[in-house]
């Protein structure tokens, strides 16, 4: 459609999500949906984070109205950590990460994030999930202790990350470490072409050579 402005909006609060789509040219609007995650009951993984990022993205699309020449698109995300049986997002408090991490340490788990992208403008919802399998090195409790005292495993699903602090502790992973992160490229790269659109519509900086980013350390 000629003459439209192709617009990101990132239905989530997580810097690190937008760290990763700042870092691939493309500067997002944020806002937040406020959806209680709790509300959803589920032993599958996929299901889960599936289901909340669509949650996300329809929360705040209900919230935009698209003005003329305005083509605005909503990407909500979700991301939980499949380890031993279990559903692990993030941690309730530091005790809870502390139990985890020692579990964790020496064995391996498949992140999920899910990924919905509503397009308002031409009233469509395209979605789907990337699984990336990480293994943990074998961490000491010292080690542990120091991270939690951080504060970072609190803040993220599974009770940890590999773009800050806990990036020390992972030993390699199997899939595209986006995902880990919280959000995909190449994923939303696909969403947005089954939308027929390209992922340069969204690109709002020149090439890293201009760009002016946070880095994702």
């Amino acid at each position: 459609m000629p003459n439209q402005t192709v617009r990101l909006v990132l239905a989530s609060a997580s810097p690190a999500r937008r760290k990763l789509l700042q870092a691939a040219g493309i500067e997002p609007e944020v806002l937040v949906s406020g959806v209680d995650e709790s509300q959803v009951k589920t032993d599958q993984p996929e299901e889960l984070c599936l289901t909340l990022a669509r949650l996300k993205a329809v929360a705040v699309a209900e919230q935009l109205r698209p003005a003329v020449g305005d083509r605005p698109l909503v990407l909500g995300c979700d991301s939980v950590l499949a380890f031993d049986g279990e559903i692990l997002g993030k941690p309730a408090d530091a005790a809870d990460a502390t139990r985890r991490l020692e579990r964790m340490r020496g064995n391996s788990g498949v992140l999920y994030t899910g990924h919905c992208l509503v397009d308002l403008t031409m009233e469509s919802r395209v979605e789907a999930v990337a699984a990336t399998t990480v293994h943990f090195a074998e961490i000491s409790d010292e080690e542990i202790a120091a991270y939690v005292a951080t504060g970072e495993p609190l803040a993220v699903a599974g009770s940890f990350t590999i773009d800050g602090l806990g990036g020390a502790f992972v030993e390699r992973i199997e899939g595209d470490p986006g995902t880990v992160v919280g959000l995909s490229m190449p994923l939303l790269r696909n969403l947005l072409i089954e939308l027929e659109l390209s992922v340069t519509d969204l690109w709002t900086r020149p090439a890293p050579g201009g760009q002016t980013v946070d880095s994702l350390a």
